[in-house]
């Protein structure tokens, strides 16, 4: 029951705020409330606030001890909602599939899969030495073991 009134709770938050989008909720045995969200647009400290006081502010501390955490995704963490994929076109990616890994920009998102482009030295037709070559791989979401932003300084 205490779950339920959590999710309807964040739910609510989350339908008044369009722009997030949640990543993980989980509540411990012993009532840690941890949400992680994204944004279309990044995540500021005011948007955690918001979800944590839409949470802590319609719960009575008195009928149920709780801790909350809310967070953002990290710049580190794993892709996995596709609004992350669209709001991070043309950034370099590394993503891993069953069969192969990949470092590549990603230059399309779409409801079914992405696009990444990248290049790559290989042996020139005829004679000696290497050309570089641009590639490009459709691949759909399904296909994706995992995939991270590439942060670059």
């Amino acid at each position: 029951m205490f779950k339920t009134t959590v999710k309807n709770l964040l739910d609510q938050a989350l339908t008044e705020r369009s722009d997030l989008f949640l990543i993980e909720f989980s509540i411990s045995g012993d009532n840690k409330i941890k949400v992680v969200v994204d944004g279309d647009n990044g995540v500021l400290v005011e948007d955690c606030m918001f979800i944590s006081r839409a949470i802590e502010h319609n719960l009575d501390r008195e009928e149920q001890d709780f801790s909350l955490e809310v967070m953002s995704a990290g710049a580190t963490s794993p892709l996995t909602h596709k609004r992350q994929y669209k709001k991070n076109l043309n950034r370099v990616l590394d993503l891993k599939t069953a069969s192969n890994k990949i470092e590549g920009t990603l230059t399309s998102a779409t409801d079914s899969n992405i696009i990444l482009e990248w290049k790559v030295r290989e042996p020139k037709p005829i004679g000696k030495g290497k050309v570089t070559v641009k590639k490009q791989a459709s691949i759909a979401y399904e296909d994706i073991v995992e995939a991270k932003v590439m942060i670059k300084f």
